[in-house]
């Protein structure tokens, strides 16, 4: 197996377990998926500064995501997932689930 597919296949793997992870940490301290699938609502500073200290993987997961382009920072400075990771996220979980209705 070339190491390209190899890499892309292990970084797909990590970026799909971040996602589920996180989708899990949401759900833990009160947010729900929406929260950062939507472009226009995301994370604020506070919010993953509380999900940091209440959730020891959420720091790794969130630098998984912002590394692998996966998440970002929408135009008011919170954290959102990219057209990339929201297509991750309903691949995973199903469009319903994580979109609004």
């Amino acid at each position: 197996m070339p190491s390209d597919m190899s890499t892309a296949s292990h970084v797909q793997r990590s970026l799909r377990q971040c996602l589920a992870v996180v989708a899990e940490m949401l759900y833990d301290n009160g947010h729900v998926l929406e929260t950062i699938t939507l472009a226009q609502r995301g994370l604020t500073g506070k919010d993953l500064q509380l999900l940091s200290q209440n959730a020891p993987a959420w720091a790794t997961c969130q630098q998984v995501l912002e590394t692998s382009q996966a998440a970002t920072r929408n135009e008011q400075g919170r954290f959102v997932l990219t057209p990339m990771g929201r297509e991750l996220m309903f691949d995973m979980f199903g469009e319903g689930a994580a979109d609004c209705a």
